[in-house]
């Protein structure tokens, strides 16, 4: 049996589904308009978004911070055609650059000539991403003075039901989504070895983990 690549499973999984993607999404992808607000980059501040799928988030923070730049890389070149459309389609072209690029290793200068960014996030990707912590190290190792990291997913559910956390973790395996329950200790160890501050919270229940890493 042939194993497909991380980029190949990606592009099959959302060949059909960057269709519909947003609108089927929107009800359970909690925080991520929390974490758009809470980005605020300096005027004319570079801001990078790893995994960004159809670029919903794109839009949102290009929309919600004029004066900012925005950068956005995914491994999927199906994702990337239609976020490419979406951002063309809401006029944010100028300000929103995309490339087709692997989560734990990139390079911003070369892709988008962008040492140290201002701002980085991941929303709802370090769950369907294999080598999870190495994607939160390289954000962090990239970030400029001054620069945050924020990351939202969903959290450990460890104060759901069994039977609900059992059903919603089988429902989510469908999507090849994993939670990653040890995300608060990736992070830390990650703010650690670059010398950030970190804040961790969850919502009720455990259903939705924020971790936002601070470069000082």
């Amino acid at each position: 049996m042939t194993t497909l690549t991380a980029a190949e499973l990606m592009n099959r999984q959302y060949r059909f589904q960057r269709h519909i993607y947003d609108a089927t999404r929107t009800h359970y992808l909690f925080w991520r308009t929390r974490l758009i607000r809470d980005l605020s980059p300096p005027d004319g501040g570079r801001v990078v978004e790893i995994a960004c799928g159809t670029g919903w988030n794109l839009i949102h923070a290009a929309r919600m911070y004029p004066r900012a730049k925005f950068y956005g890389l995914d491994i999927s070149r199906e994702m990337l055609t239609t976020a490419q459309t979406k951002i063309a389609a809401a006029g944010f072209s100028p300000r929103v650059a995309l490339a087709e690029a692997d989560a734990t290793d990139f390079d911003l200068m070369t892709l988008f000539g962008v040492a140290n960014p201002d701002r980085i996030f991941i929303s709802y990707a370090l769950s369907m991403i294999p080598d999870w912590a190495a994607a939160i190290d390289g954000a962090a190792r990239t970030l400029s003075p001054g620069g945050a990291l924020h990351i939202v997913d969903f959290g450990p559910m460890h104060d759901m039901p069994p039977p609900a956390r059992w059903a919603l973790r089988r429902w989510l395996r469908h999507y090849n989504v994993t939670p990653r329950d040890d995300l608060k200790d990736a992070a830390a160890d990650a703010a650690r070895r670059h010398g950030l501050s970190m804040t961790f919270e969850t919502t009720r229940k455990g259903y939705t983990a924020y971790a936002v890493l601070r470069k000082i």
